[in-house]
């Protein structure tokens, strides 16, 4: 009991570690994303859908600088979080995928439920945010 009580104290070092992996997920994924906008709209991609992805490919990247360097980090979790609560919508009733199994939401659960921690816990004492907003 005394090991878990005293790993309380490294809980901003938790913060780093839950920016870092949530951070660099969005980055890699909306960069991935920049791909589209060569592609013309077609039956296995709307122009809506397409629209959504490109400006998609813009706003992952910067909400995951955001996060990584702990800038704005609620904001960006707030995008985030749309984001996701997006794809996991689309998942379930347009494409109808269960949680697990090929093209799961299991995935985009675990980015949604990082999100909302970094919402309510913000970037801590490792952030910008707090260099700079005193937050």
């Amino acid at each position: 009991m005394g090991v878990l009580l005293s790993l309380h104290q490294f809980g901003d070092w938790g913060l780093v570690a839950l920016r870092l992996g949530v951070g660099a997920i969005f980055l890699v994924h909306g960069s991935q994303k920049r791909a589209l906008w060569k592609v013309q709209p077609s039956a296995q991609m709307s122009a809506g859908m397409l629209t959504i992805m490109r400006v998609l490919s813009v706003a992952e990247p910067l909400g995951a600088l955001a996060t990584l360097s702990g800038l704005l980090t609620q904001a960006a979790a707030a995008g985030f979080i749309l984001d996701m609560s997006g794809a996991i919508s689309l998942k379930m009733t347009r494409w109808h995928k269960g949680f697990t199994g090929d093209g799961g939401w299991e995935f985009e659960f675990l980015l949604l439920a990082g999100a909302i921690a970094l919402l309510f816990f913000g970037g801590g004492r490792f952030a910008l945010d707090r260099l700079v907003f005193g937050i």
